[in-house]
């Protein structure tokens, strides 16, 4: 997915803050949505649909900013911005199935007649597990959102500071 311009302004630091804010948001979430049955059962689908739709805006914001790549010079730190950048998705889309997942399976054990012998999927290993993995791919996402959004600032700013270093100051 490629979007280069909104509005004539360069789409990919639009796009960004919104990764910056909803995945974080997300990985939070889910993490207090596991944890927390107050927090699964007032939050918990607004968790899961906001987990969702950042495995649409992770790719909005890599296309977007390939598009960009191509009209700023290419420095390592932009190179390497880029390559981090492609490595969110897949922590993106563990995090949504993991926690659309979860809510599922409380939802099916909710409904579930106490009468009849337990399936395999309520069993309380398979909540622990799917809970487990939940709080492993949330935390992933946070830290290569961190790590991403660095290289980012050091990619974008690092021409501003040097030259600012390079330029006399008022008394020199």
């Amino acid at each position: 997915m490629e979007l280069s311009n909104i509005f004539g302004i360069p789409a990919h630091p639009l796009i960004v803050h919104a990764v910056v804010v909803l995945v974080p948001l997300a990985a939070l979430g889910a993490i207090a949505v596991v944890v927390s049955p107050w927090v699964r059962s007032h939050i918990g689908w607004l968790v899961a649909a906001m987990a969702v739709a950042n495995v649409v805006l992770v790719p909005l914001a890599t296309g977007s900013g390939e598009s960009l790549e191509e009209r700023v010079n290419e420095t390592a730190l932009v190179e390497k911005h880029t390559e981090m950048g492609e490595q969110l998705l897949p922590w993106v889309l563990v995090l949504a199935a993991v926690i659309v997942a979860f809510m599922v399976l409380g939802l099916l054990t909710a409904r579930r007649s106490t009468d009849a012998a337990a399936p395999v999927w309520a069993n309380r290993w398979v909540a622990t597990g799917i809970a487990a993995v939940t709080v492993v791919a949330a935390s992933g996402a946070l830290v290569q959102v961190a790590r991403i959004g660095h290289s980012g600032a050091k990619a974008s700013w690092s021409d501003v500071s040097s030259a600012a270093q390079l330029t006399p100051g008022p008394t020199g």
